[in-house]
């Protein structure tokens, strides 16, 4: 019998390992960045063309490599940071496990160009798919340029599957962000399609948040630091004043390493509670300082995750040190213990006359006269009414429910002023019961219907921006104060992915350069002021939920626009008026009882069903 089991080519393990380390083009771009940051390079040039379709360039003024190196770096497992296994409890550079590079080479074609600082000429590789093509010497500045052109050539299913050209850019910047911030020390230039999107000069932390996210930033951070035996904290948090409704702006980094902690964002968003809304999300820039031999980075391709040895000391660290901070610089009212509040007298202006103490007295008041009340006594009662009390009765409740006249409260039944106070008329037509401030009940002659009142208004704001039978843009109306909306690199690559999309449902949102954009309409019937805080919410939908390429973008961001804005609608006891109303706008949808979702808005109990539970 045939033996089954062959040991793989190099070229198809060095594609399977860039499926784990090369998901996008995003993917490559961190690698070669971290390979110049390990370089020592004080200078890095990113050039993408096409999002990194076509081209990905990374230039650096690092130390080169040898001409031998330079064979050796497209070799799997190849590297320069570590040599035996204790090595790996002591990691403290980012590109130690030699598969960044051989898994790039296996699906692009690669030129490389580097030199040594005391060496007379540098040497170039060409590499096609893992397969060499040939090596050169060549004139060169010192450090080394890397470029990746036309990746996942030969796999024509992974390119397929790669989104648009400005989402792919969105990921790249994402990269590039969460490289420059860690490394404030190192001048960064960002150009895309020729065009310059970046140039950071080098500087510390505060100015290198500035520099990425605008001048707005240098009154919005808070400095934050604390040291430690476990770990030490330094970074800075925003100003409560300034959460925003998307994510994009938390950022932890661990001994120079951009990492993804779920259980320590919480830490953060604890420390904030109250401080800012529910649906809110603080902005943070922390950088943390471990022992290497507490934590293990080997736990994923591409070293975002991290465990840590003593995960709840460090909670409670960060979660201390960014209250601390909060509450330094007076953005919590805080207490002095110290101070005796009573002996704080306002100092005498001058030429202040000060006038001595008096004593009123009443002769004629006599404390056992009684005297006529001037306000009617509440008796007090014995026995406890608070909502708390042991002795209420289960039916009491039930009095705050409003029911509907019945057959029963026919007129000489004997029961018609009782049912004209439990009626609550709604208007002509059907009688409505609002309970809990979320559900209306009616009757029908099938039984009784409870309707979600939020599923209700999603339906009706979702058939309001997207009608299948008519597809013009929805009517808008123009705001007198055009909004300005300040948005992180990856929301403003959406917006300007779906911007089209958005002004059919009624907006008028431009670009305003860099990431700033205005808000200029909005669809008629929204209150203006609330419209930066929607297309936040809308923003963060998107990110939650990314369009697949074959959907209909509009109809889709219809669903996000109208599930965030029917989540905004506060809670509150609706007017007869507001029920009709709602229940007419329901019942002229095409679809009143499911949202776009596919969720049920109305739920109906029939008379059967009833009579069953009293059986």
């Amino acid at each position: 019998m045939q033996d089954l089991i062959k040991l793989l080519p190099d070229s198809v393990s060095n594609q399977i390992a860039a499926g784990e380390v090369v998901q996008r083009p995003a993917s490559a771009v961190k690698e070669l960045m971290e390979n110049s940051v390990d370089a020592g390079a004080t200078e890095i040039r990113l050039i993408v063309r096409e999002a990194g379709k076509s081209l990905i360039q990374v230039i650096d003024n690092g130390c080169g490599m040898s001409e031998r190196d330079a064979r050796m770096c497209f070799e799997r497992h190849a590297t320069s940071k570590i040599s035996t296994a204790n090595d790996l409890l002591s990691i403290r550079t980012l590109g130690f496990r030699g598969e960044a590079l051989a898994s790039v080479a296996s699906i692009a074609q690669i030129e490389l160009k580097t030199k040594r600082t005391e060496d007379e000429i540098g040497t170039q590789i060409n590499v096609e798919g893992s397969e060499f093509r040939g090596q050169s010497p060549v004139t060169s500045q010192a450090g080394t340029s890397i470029a990746v052109k036309n990746i996942f050539f030969n796999v024509p299913a992974r390119r397929n599957f790669l989104k648009s050209n400005t989402l792919e850019l969105k990921y790249i910047i994402e990269e590039f962000f969460r490289v420059s911030l860690v490394n404030p020390e190192i001048s960064f230039v960002f150009h895309n399609n020729d065009k310059l999107l970046y140039r950071l000069a080098p500087g510390n932390l505060k100015q290198r948040i500035v520099g990425l996210f605008g001048n707005p930033y240098q009154e919005r951070l808070i400095p934050v630091e604390q040291e430690s035996s476990i770990v030490n904290v330094k970074g800075f948090i925003g100003k409560p004043d300034f959460a925003k409704k998307t994510r994009g702006e938390q950022y932890f980094f661990t001994n120079g390493r951009y990492i993804r902690n779920p259980y320590l964002h919480h830490a953060v968003e604890n420390a904030f509670a109250e401080l800012i809304p529910r649906d809110s999300f603080p902005t943070y820039f922390l950088y943390l300082t471990v022992d290497p031999g507490t934590i293990d980075v080997n736990i994923h391709p591409t070293k975002t995750e991290i465990n840590f040895q003593d995960i709840r000391s460090i909670y409670a660290i960060i979660h201390s040190s960014v209250r601390q901070a909060i509450g330094k610089f007076n953005i919590t009212p805080s207490l002095d213990f110290e101070t005796e509040q009573g002996m704080n007298i306002p100092p005498v202006p001058k030429d202040g006359h000060i006038r001595p103490p008096t004593i009123t007295i009443d002769p004629s008041y006599n404390p056992f006269e009684k005297k006529a009340r001037s306000q009617t006594e509440i008796p007090l009662s014995s026995k406890k009414t608070g909502p708390d009390s042991d002795w209420r009765p289960l039916y009491e409740p039930l009095k705050e429910i409003h029911f509907p006249a019945g057959p029963a409260d026919s007129p000489g039944s004997g029961r018609e002023e009782k049912a004209a106070e439990k009626v609550v008329p709604s208007g002509p037509g059907p009688r409505f019961i609002q309970f809990r401030k979320k559900y209306l009940f009616t009757e029908t002659r099938r039984g009784v219907v409870i309707i979600d009142i939020e599923k209700a208004r999603e339906r009706i704001l979702y058939e309001k921006f997207f009608r299948r039978e008519q597809q013009e843009p929805v009517a808008s109306q123009r705001i007198l104060l055009p909004q300005t909306l300040a948005v992180t690199p990856e929301d403003s690559a959406i917006l300007a992915e779906y911007n089209g999309e958005i002004s059919q449902l009624g907006f008028d949102v431009s670009h305003f350069g860099k990431n700033s954009w205005i808000i200029q309409a909005v669809p008629a019937g929204i209150p203006e002021a609330g419209a930066p805080d929607l297309i936040e919410s809308l923003l963060e939908s998107l990110k939650s939920n990314p369009i697949d390429p074959g959907l209909d973008s509009r109809k889709e961001i219809a669903i996000c626009l109208a599930k965030s804005m029917a989540g905004k609608e506060k809670e509150r006891i609706l007017l007869p008026e507001e029920m009709n109303a709602l229940i007419e706008q329901l019942f002229s949808c095409a679809v009143p009882d499911i949202t776009p979702d596919g969720k049920p808005v109305m739920y109906l109990i029939g008379d059967e069903e009833l009579g069953k539970r009293f059986k």
